[in-house]
């Protein structure tokens, strides 16, 4: 899976930079959802309420949407931090878009997909990955739905088995960035220490 596209680099590393001003990225001792410990945080929930960052993040994410997926598809944002940057890149692309519920309406068509979602191709649109568990929760919805899900597109991949559960589901994951490219950015910006540096590439190679 490759993680850069045509995008300057030096635009990439302005993202990274931007993140961690705007603390989208955090770096100290963390408790996931999961209850696993982490030395480094990311909320990308922050990322639209700065939209000249949220505009070159969805930029980037796009370019890398067109160069790496081929052919005919719609976009499905992952409830709920993936919809807005689903919406926004679908609107940089001029592609149709869908979107998720978390839980089918209870009245109504009772629908967990709203959108026109036909026996068309879905790239899901997520903010992060971890482990994929959102992600799959979402692509076995639109599988039920009819949708035919082979792609997924996150912002920012932690690289902590992401791509290989969604794999066991015949998605293929896409990463605008991962996690130890933008760390990577930030030491050479001096962001980080070298201790900080080697707590978060230790944490990734032991997950």
């Amino acid at each position: 899976m490759n993680s850069k596209n045509s995008t300057n680099e030096e635009i990439r590393k302005k993202i990274a930079r931007r993140l961690y001003e705007v603390e989208g990225i955090k770096f100290g001792e963390f408790t996931l959802t999961s209850g696993k410990s982490s030395p480094y945080y990311v909320d990308l929930r922050i990322v639209p309420s700065y939209p000249k960052l949220f505009d070159e993040i969805t930029e980037a994410c796009a370019e890398m949407i067109d160069e790496e997926i081929k052919g005919e598809y719609r976009l499905a944002g992952v409830p709920t931090s993936g919809l807005p940057f689903a919406t926004l890149v679908s609107h940089k692309l001029t592609l149709p878009l869908i979107y998720v519920r978390k839980k089918e309406k209870s009245h109504g068509r009772k629908k967990s997909v709203e959108g026109l979602l036909e026996e068309d191709e879905i790239v899901l649109v997520d903010d992060i990955s971890t482990t994929g568990g959102s992600i799959k929760e979402a692509g076995e919805t639109v599988r039920e739905e009819g949708g035919n899900v082979k792609h997924a597109v996150v912002i920012i991949d932690r690289e902590e088995g992401a791509e290989e559960a969604l794999k066991d589901m015949d998605i293929q994951l896409h990463a605008c960035f991962k996690i130890s490219e933008i760390v990577e950015y930030l030491k050479e910006d001096s962001k980080l220490s070298e201790d900080e540096y080697s707590l978060v590439m230790n944490h990734l190679e032991n997950t």
